[in-house]
């Protein structure tokens, strides 16, 4: 007899004891004289059932999960018998939390092998590189701007005018970007992609190579990130062995090529020209533009950069075409998100559903609320620059401008939840904080304003002088948010401000003076 399991490889649920089930499952089967054959597949996101193990069947797979390592035999036996398992999850397909999903970007994550390419052209993998070649640079092009895709990564500029920027400019050498440096808190989409489905990662720079004429890429990994740079590593080289990278793509007359680089751990590398300036072996410092990276980026040539999400979203729309891709989101949000739900959440993982759900809804039923049972307080959507937002906000939808409308950001789509045990204080001082360690140094609103600004929280919370530091604090955000070169410096003022205005009895003011000022 011989039966097949899949169980993540993916740094979540290896860190929670993937590794040791998979090694104690082998050994269970060679115990009982069972053939087995174990996929590492990447994760389904479901990190409160992690590690999952599913088991094929002829109805499809099964799971269990949490599973631990001295589970295995008991598992095995509920496998091979049909006998109930406390932690037994039944058809994994049919788990409420995954079924109610729309997934389109990670739709093969947990599913497929994440080093096996007949894997992925099985899972319709590689469709769309193959409809890319059919139309042409000018037809992709098109494609992603009617689709209405924007950028996953903060500011949620329309890739597709980026990319039509890089081709309309003449250059012998342009290159593609892909900025997988995942640094905000509550965040793991990119890293999942990347260990779960790499091969979708490389059509999509393939795809953006030949609709503006660029035959090399770049994918730039935090170094925190290990599992993920030997996943895209052992991705690249399968790719190019096939024949989909290299002089000539799928028997293309395109070329395009590509390969890693990981960075040295500055969150400030999040942001492209920094990541630029990495890229070409100096220190991650912000540059000024004009000039922007379509026109002059990496060594000075035109430049497309895009996170993991954005370049991963691409195949599917060329695939399936642009109005497929459109018909999912409200206004100009479009298509899909995939959702990062952590910190306090009773169900923590990645949600992926169309744009417009609301926050609400993905706190207190996708989400669960918290994991304690406390009162959700606040959630900071958007990573640490992100905005935080109370209860009295929950009905903001996701979507990019309606969380602009109310001073927030959706950024990378992570949502950090916090109980009412929370000091909003204590987290603004954080963000200033945070802003001073990691500021590149090269502008004086962001380098001397985050100091400052720690400085001044802390005389509030002491009591001095509070209501006069209130205003200090509030003009010293206006001056970083409008006088700093990048978003580090420019957003920092987004949780300093909102927790000044939604949580004011935190730094010991009244309620009724800031929404007055607001």
């Amino acid at each position: 007899m011989s039966i097949r399991l899949f169980i993540p490889g993916d740094a979540g649920a290896v860190a929670v004891g993937a590794d040791e089930v998979a090694t104690s499952l082998a050994a269970a089967a060679a115990g009982r004289g069972v053939a087995v054959d174990i996929i590492r597949t990447g994760s389904r996101g479901l990190y409160w059932l992690e590690p999952l193990v599913e088991a094929e069947t002829p109805n499809g797979r099964i799971g269990f999960g949490p599973a631990a390592a001295d589970e295995a035999d008991g598992i095995l036996g509920a496998i091979l018998d049909g006998t109930p398992h406390p932690h037994g999850v039944g058809a994994v397909e049919e788990i409420p939390w995954l079924k109610r999903q729309t997934r389109l970007t990670f739709a093969r994550c947990g599913i497929v092998d994440p080093r096996s390419l007949d894997d992925y052209r099985a899972h319709e993998g590689l469709k769309g590189l193959e409809r890319a070649l059919e139309i042409g640079p000018a037809a992709i092009v098109e494609e992603l701007v009617q689709s209405g895709l924007r950028g996953r990564g903060g500011a949620g500029f329309p890739t597709g005018i980026k990319w039509r920027t890089v081709a309309a400019t003449a250059a012998q050498q342009k290159y593609i970007v892909c900025n997988a440096d995942e640094g905000d808190s509550g965040t793991f989409a990119d890293r999942m992609i990347m260990e779960g489905d790499p091969f979708v990662l490389i059509e999509g720079m393939a795809i953006a190579g030949i609709a503006v004429g660029a035959t090399k890429g770049y994918v730039y990994i935090r170094s925190e990130y290990p599992h993920a740079v030997a996943a895209m590593d052992a991705a690249i080289d399968i790719a190019r062995k096939a024949g989909i990278l290299g002089p000539r793509v799928v028997d293309s007359d395109f070329a395009f090529d590509m390969e890693v680089r990981v960075g040295a751990g500055a969150y400030v590398c999040g942001e492209e020209t920094s990541l630029l300036e990495s890229l070409e072996g100096r220190r991650g410092i912000v540059r000024a533009k004009p000039p922007l990276p379509a026109h002059k980026g990496l060594f000075g040539r035109p430049t497309v950069i895009n996170n993991v999400l954005s370049l991963a979203s691409a195949p599917i729309i060329l695939a399936r075409g642009a109005a497929f891709y459109r018909d999912f989101g409200i206004g100009r949000s479009r298509g899909t998100m995939p959702i990062q739900l952590a910190g306090m959440a009773k169900y923590g993982g990645l949600f992926e559903t169309a744009f417009g759900v609301t926050l609400g809804e993905l706190v207190d039923d996708i989400g669960g609320g918290t994991w304690n049972g406390r009162p959700v307080r606040a959630v900071q959507v958007g990573g640490p620059l992100g905005a935080y937002f109370p209860r009295e906000l929950f009905d903001t939808p996701f979507d990019y401008e309606a969380f602009a409308a109310r001073d927030g950001l959706i950024g990378h789509g992570g949502i950090v939840v916090f109980d009412d045990t929370v000091d909003m204080a204590k987290q603004a001082r954080f963000a200033m904080e945070f802003c001073a360690l990691e500021s590149c140094g090269k502008c004086t609103p962001c380098r001397i304003g985050s100091t400052r600004g720690v400085e001044v929280i802390d005389r509030i919370a002491r009591g001095e002088q509070r209501e006069d530091n209130l205003v200090v604090l509030e003009d010293l955000c206006n001056t970083m948010k409008f006088g700093s070169l990048c978003a580090l410096g420019g957003f920092t003022p987004y949780p300093v401000m909102s927790a000044l205005t939604h949580f004011p009895e935190d730094f010991g003011a009244a309620p009724t003076r800031l929404a007055a000022a607001e």
